[in-house]
């Protein structure tokens, strides 16, 4: 560690590593990460980029828990279009949109428990996980498929749901993004989104999901890099004390630890600054600083912990603050290992989980033309690929036409992005059935467009909605609502008449 800073006592470093969740490039624990858990750091957290496959992943966090046996070792999985243990082939489960359209509470308490089992199995004690946002502008660049849908009460039944069977399976849940993330067109990646409506607006709909998690026993919830002004018309939800203490915990009775969304997000790093942002959100009561999205080397996690230590002797954090933060994490950790103690055994399997297929089976919906169904033989399937968000990622594969053409040899295909689709998008679908795949049909104007000259040359063709179905159109209509692996295998097997 660096030199200690002049006013700083004996353990202050040690307490401000505590509360950093940093991340890491590699898919072995660095030299850095393994030092830093050996003086003080209690959590790191893994991205796709450090996951080859189950035996690696299981080997990194062995060599984790090596350096420190309580080590908090936190994972993004959604099991659904946000996958980081899957992210080379995409999630063998569907995700919470498919869970809600299905909408039995004890499938969504399976499907996560599934998870969770093989979470603990791979050495993870900390999920971030379940989105519990109400996805309730359809316009949403940033949630879309990662909520439960667009009904708070939906929502709320599902995250319980999911928190009772991740924890269940032996890891901690993490409900985010709150106070709610789902009313908004800006990503807080890139800006700072502003989430209306009076307060009796967000009883009704954004917090309903968060009270179900909190009664659930949620272990943590993720903050919002949100400007929520009728909670706090001045500082984002991360960095408010309005927020964090007297709703979170004096209003909803939340206990467990607070965890930031990525501190190097522009919503919150543009206004505050990257270690400004972070010593904030601990002033307010977050407990746990997740960073290494973005920035993920030593240099970073350095710049977080001297400022933290900093703001301490200067008065601006208050140390007892920093210690009550640094217990909670403890605390997670003193949880994570007795759940992991009393987790249920698990059998491998490389195919993924057969639990998340029959669920994702089961979210397959067939808006119009059912009778048209399965396909008279080999298709040409076009592709309309959206651009990506960087948190769902550009590693994950996805689409329709692989999982087709096993089923139905002599499947062909063409994918086309904005700016790449021809003036005759169904070239080469002459004399076999045609299918169009599309995600968020209705949030992209070029997409539309495409599909519009497409249907007017083949009135025939089947339409796939692998993202929110707001727009049904075409005389066949499928929507598996994911575009996870599960629900192209399932969307896939219905064309081909295989179930």
């Amino acid at each position: 560690m660096s030199e200690r800073i002049v006013g700083a006592s004996p353990d202050l470093a040690a307490l401000a590593a505590a509360v950093l969740q940093p991340g890491f490039v590699g898919t072995a624990p660095p030299d850095w990460v393994c030092r830093w858990l050996g003086e003080g750091l209690g959590s790191v957290v893994l991205f796709a980029r450090n996951v080859v496959d189950h035996d690696q992943l299981a080997a990194l966090t062995a060599a984790l828990r090596a350096e420190r046996p309580d080590v908090v070792v936190a994972i993004d999985e959604e099991a659904g279009d946000v996958t980081r243990i899957e992210s080379a082939r995409g999630s063998s489960r569907p995700g919470n949109f498919a869970l809600g359209a299905v909408d039995d509470e004890r499938l969504t308490e399976e499907v996560a428990r599934d998870l969770g089992v093989e979470l603990a199995d791979l050495g993870v004690t900390l999920d971030y996980a379940p989105d519990a946002d109400v996805n309730s502008n359809p316009a949403n660049p940033v949630i879309g498929v990662r909520s439960f849908g667009p009904d708070p009460a939906l929502v709320a039944r599902h995250t319980a749901a999911w928190v009772r069977g991740l924890q269940a399976g032996g890891v901690a849940a993490c409900a985010k993004h709150f106070p709610g993330h789902g009313d908004t067109r800006v990503d807080s990646h890139h800006d700072l989104p502003r989430i209306g409506g009076d307060r009796a607006r967000l009883d009704a709909v954004e917090l309903a999901p968060f009270r179900a998690a909190v009664a659930a026993g949620v272990q943590a919830v993720m903050t919002g890099h949100l400007l929520v002004p009728a909670l706090d018309p001045e500082l984002p939800a991360t960095l408010s004390p309005r927020i964090l203490g007297g709703l979170l915990r004096d209003e909803l009775g939340f206990h467990g630890v607070v965890v930031t969304d990525a501190v190097e997000m522009r919503a919150v790093a543009d206004r505050y600054g990257f270690t400004g942002a972070a010593v904030r959100a601990l002033a307010a009561g977050a407990d746990a600083i997740c960073v290494g999205g973005e920035r993920a080397i030593e240099a970073d996690a350095v710049q977080l912990r001297d400022a933290i230590v900093a703001a301490v002797v200067a008065g601006e954090l208050p140390e007892e603050r920093l210690a009550e933060a640094a217990k909670r994490v403890g605390q997670l950790a003193a949880w994570s290992a007795a759940a992991r103690a009393d987790r249920p055994a698990r059998i491998r399997n490389d195919d993924g989980s057969a639990v998340g297929l029959a669920a994702a089976r089961r979210a397959v919906h067939v808006a119009a033309g059912a009778g048209r169904l399965p396909l008279a033989g080999p298709a040409h399937v076009v592709e309309f690929a959206p651009p990506r968000n960087i948190a769902i990622g550009e590693e994950t594969p996805w689409g329709l036409a692989a999982p087709l053409a096993d089923l139905v040899p002599g499947t062909s295909a063409a994918r086309y992005a904005e700016g790449e689709v021809p003036a005759d998008p169904v070239a080469g679908s002459a004399g076999r059935p045609l299918v169009l795949v599309v995600r968020d049909l209705h949030r992209h104007d070029w997409m539309r467009a495409a599909v519009t000259r497409a249907l007017a040359a083949r009135p025939d063709a089947v339409v796939v909605e692998l993202g929110v179905p707001v727009l049904v159109t075409g005389a066949v209509h499928l929507a598996t609502h994911g575009a996870t692996r599960a629900a192209a295998q399932a969307a896939a097997e219905l064309l081909a008449g295989a179930r």
